[in-house]
């Protein structure tokens, strides 16, 4: 609300006619009230963010399924460490310390020509087959409503006896973000085992002697 004070000239005066001049005064007092109820209808309105999560549930692990754990061929294991900087190093079978030399590592990233060209090759005859169906369905060979498909595909999968074993592992500074995209990266490879396994310190002994020597080339080039 604004308020004009009108100021009168006092008693006549000869010559020019002066003009009457006036001052504005502005009342800040609505104003004051309305931001103290916004603010009042903000705070209690506002729902505060929380923390995005993802819930995994393991099952329990007994010392029955230990004893009844199936036995899977070392040259079908891989293993894929995450680093930090976006990067992964993997290898192939066991890091066994007994034995003479231990298996090289591998580096590689989440683009389309590293790590998902690397599942892509080792799980060629799985992905062939569910490539095949989809285009089948594509071109109208196969009519199949969307359930059985997805039956199909975990039948698949299921039956798979050729494809990796993947253990996923993370080392020290890893973002949760690269956690969730190589598991995108399973599920886009169509990858039918796979496992979050915690790194051991076998090889995290190999990733220190890795970053180690790519480090030292890396100053002698210089």
């Amino acid at each position: 609300m604004a308020e004009i004070i009108q100021n009168e000239g006092g008693g006549k005066q000869k010559g020019k006619r002066r003009i009457k001049r006036h001052s504005t005064h502005i009342d800040m007092t609505p104003m004051v009230d309305l931001a103290c109820l916004l603010l009042t209808f903000f705070m209690l309105t506002t729902a505060f963010s929380k923390a995005k999560v993802m819930e995994i549930i393991l099952p329990e692990r007994t010392q029955e399924d230990d004893k009844n754990r199936p036995q899977v061929d070392d040259s079908k294991v891989l293993n894929l460490i995450l680093v930090d900087n976006d990067k992964i190093l993997w290898y192939n079978g066991l890091a066994d310390p007994t034995k003479a030399s231990l298996p090289p590592l591998v580096e590689t990233d989440f683009s389309a020509d590293g790590i998902r060209k690397i599942l892509l090759q080792r799980n060629r005859d799985l992905f062939a087959k569910i490539d095949g169906l989809n285009n089948d369905i594509i071109t109208g060979k196969i009519k199949l409503p969307r359930d059985s498909v997805d039956a199909r595909i975990v039948n698949f999968k299921r039956g798979d006896k050729l494809g990796p074993v993947v253990l996923i592992k993370a080392h020290d500074n890893v973002k949760y973000k690269n956690v969730v995209d190589i598991i995108d990266e399973m599920s886009i490879t169509n990858i039918a085992s796979y496992a979050l396994v915690d790194i051991n310190h076998v090889e995290n002994k190999m990733v220190s002697n890795y970053f180690a020597a790519t480090s030292s080339g890396a100053g002698s080039n210089k």
